[in-house]
């Protein structure tokens, strides 16, 4: 269990003011100037020694992310972007920091611009986070006045800090849909290369990052690299914010060391599984993106990165899903593959296409109105649309669904088998389109 002195977040439950007054005395921006000091080689060497790893899904290193930045302007301005969009489904880490810790967040921006020698930061939330945007803002003009940013602030530094606003669409959580929005056109993802760090945002290099991501940067820095390394397990060090929902006696979110079990996280900080371990079905660990798993590959498995990938799954965003016996659970994977073709922005034909075909196709399932044959063909359509998309949309429309009959078979199969005994039963319902 995580030791209250190794929390980074201390005030994820709101209990104190985000305000500035109080983010100084919890230990925001103490030192900065100092950190800077130090160089933009030193920031990023320190964040790759730490081993922190994306918080927003890929978990791909921080510190190797910041350093492909060019070393040298070419006389195109840097720029770091913050994904705040925070729109996969199960998902509600970055709101808490935005409304309750805003200062981690502006502080790690300066740190991470510096460190990539970016002048301007915009952070761009979700359109449904009205709440968020307004606790940010003040946060920001907070900075502003206290010349903690700004192009003559008490840091040395010149930098500004925007926020930008989107509307609402899950597709521009992908970084090159969210940077196509942020320029006010359609959020729609590029195709890659060019990558963002030679020609992102307005063309220029740019870097893309989970708020968790650099929120976390400064008390790294200040609390050093072998601190947050010691913290978790082999290459997948640090604390992670875990978000979880579902059939748990105490939904809650809350910062754990990374590669705690599942057992542990739910036992110590949720209440346990509503109706008892044995109630237990199945588990989506990061968000509705990636595979389910059944309770028996789930309950003792450390939460990481690594552990996950090779249970066939991933742990995403650490947005835990529980899911008891009581569930549905091919009404649910139908459910979530319905929000997929609702969200694809059409540009890919295998995800146009396939995300529609999906969710008929297991939506009949769901019923029962369906053949078994139709459970390889539905399999096979997953693979033709995994991996042959722009961005990420079709892989995440698949791998529920490759999930569900990975595990659950025997659940459509005996759905089938309960319509054809009983065809003029009362129907599963379904969401509809």
């Amino acid at each position: 269990m995580l030791a209250d002195r190794d929390r980074i977040f201390t005030n994820l439950y709101g209990r104190h003011s985000p305000g500035l007054t109080e983010a100084l005395k919890r230990g925001n921006w103490d030192g900065t100037k100092f950190l800077l000091e130090k160089g933009r080689d030193w920031i990023i060497n320190e964040m790759k020694a730490s081993g922190l790893r994306g918080r927003g899904g890929a978990g791909f290193s921080t510190g190797l992310k910041w350093s492909f930045m060019p070393k040298k302007s070419d006389g195109r301005p840097h720029y770091l972007v913050v994904n705040a969009d925070e729109s996969e489904p199960g998902t509600c880490k970055d709101r808490e920091i935005l409304r309750h810790d805003p200062h981690l967040l502006i502080e790690g921006c300066m740190i991470a611009s510096f460190a990539m020698g970016a002048h301007a930061a915009y952070v761009y939330l979700r359109g449904e986070y009205i709440a968020e945007r307004i606790a940010l803002q003040k946060a920001v003009d907070e900075a502003y006045e206290a010349k903690l940013v700004g192009k003559d602030n008490i840091h040395g530094y010149p930098f500004d800090i925007y926020v930008h606003h989107g509307a609402g669409a899950y597709i521009c959580g992908e970084e090159t849909a969210l940077l196509e929005s942020l320029e006010g056109k359609k959020g729609m993802p590029r195709l890659k290369p060019p990558f963002p760090a030679n020609m992102g945002l307005y063309g220029c290099p740019t870097t893309v990052n989970n708020v968790e991501s650099i929120a976390v940067a400064g008390t790294i820095l200040r609390r050093g690299a072998a601190w947050f390394s010691g913290i978790g397990r082999p290459n997948n060090a640090g604390t992670k914010l875990f978000c979880v929902s579902g059939h748990v006696n105490t939904p809650c979110n809350v910062e754990e060391a990374m590669g705690l079990t599942f057992r542990e996280l739910i036992d110590r900080h949720c209440g346990g599984i509503r109706g008892g371990w044995d109630n237990l079905l199945a588990v989506i660990p990061g968000g509705v993106s990636v595979p389910l798993v059944p309770a028996e590959q789930i309950i003792d498995a450390p939460m990481d990165f690594d552990t996950l990938r090779a249970m066939k799954t991933g742990l995403g965003t650490a947005a835990v899903v529980v899911m008891d016996k009581s569930t549905d659970v091919v009404r649910a994977i139908a459910r979530i593959s319905a929000f997929y073709k609702h969200e694809s922005c059409g540009q890919c034909t295998p995800c146009r296409e396939g995300t529609g075909w999906m969710w008929r196709v297991i939506s009949r399932m769901a019923e029962g109105r369906a053949q078994k044959r139709e459970i390889d063909l539905l399999l096979d359509v997953t693979t033709r649309v995994e991996g042959h998309t722009i961005c990420a949309l079709g892989d995440a429309a698949a791998w529920p669904i490759q999930g569900l009959i990975r595990h659950f078979r025997h659940e459509i199969e005996k759905r089938i088998d309960d319509y054809a005994a009983n065809p003029h039963g009362e129907p599963v319902l379904v969401a509809a389109e």
